[in-house]
């Protein structure tokens, strides 16, 4: 799906906001000592890659329980476009990710991730607007985010809430033919707040915007 830059136009500063507020390492540890029956300790990383790589602003993620920080569960490559209204954030996946595991905590990992190891995730993109101090995002319309889980095809339904502090994300997967809830989270949204920021690493790529 392509989605066309609109007419109206925001402050060419959120995209540089809303990746500097990405930039980071966020746990949802508060959540989890207070309800460790529902969620169990995460990490998300959000490291910024080099310009080279896009020639725009790039994220490199990984999601990892805390016991386990060198075997993450969800790694992908993440590209920022403006769009004028929206700032649309292309999802690409990685072609042999454990080769890449830790990445975001060892930068000598991150700089072996190439263009040429990634590929787009179509239907997959997050679009994101801003509201005063908040970026929500939800995953680009039409539920062609397809998802293979449990034996079912599933669309992905995901909606995240960031400030400069936390990020707040509710990710489900809905049967295709039935539109009932196949995965994801039963008890709420996951709550992570940010324990380190990699914001400094996007010096390089503020020209750009």
């Amino acid at each position: 799906m392509t989605i066309a830059p609109s007419e109206s136009s925001t402050n060419a500063s959120d995209l540089l906001t809303l990746a500097s507020w990405m930039a980071g390492d966020f746990s949802n540890y508060k959540q989890s000592f207070a309800s460790p029956q529902l969620y169990a300790h995460i990490h998300i990383f959000f490291r910024p890659l080099p310009i080279e790589f896009f020639s725009a602003i790039g994220f490199y993620s990984e999601q990892a329980y805390d016991h386990d920080l060198w075997t993450p569960y969800r790694q992908g490559v993440h590209k920022l476009v403006d769009l004028g209204d929206r700032i649309y954030i292309e999802n690409y996946s990685l072609k042999d990710p454990m080769l890449y595991a830790g990445a975001a905590r060892e930068l000598d990992i991150l700089k072996t991730i190439t263009p040429e190891s990634i590929e787009r995730r179509y239907n997959c993109s997050m679009v994101f607007q801003r509201e005063g101090e908040i970026f929500r995002g939800s995953v680009e319309p039409g539920n062609q985010c397809l998802i293979k889980r449990n034996g079912c095809q599933t669309y992905l339904v995901s909606e995240v809430e960031m400030t400069e502090r936390t990020w707040i994300s509710l990710d489900k997967g809905m049967d295709i033919e039935t539109h009932k809830q196949i995965w994801g989270s039963t008890a709420g949204p996951l709550r992570f707040e940010k324990r380190e920021s990699f914001a400094d690493e996007l010096r390089a790529v503020s020209a750009l915007c």
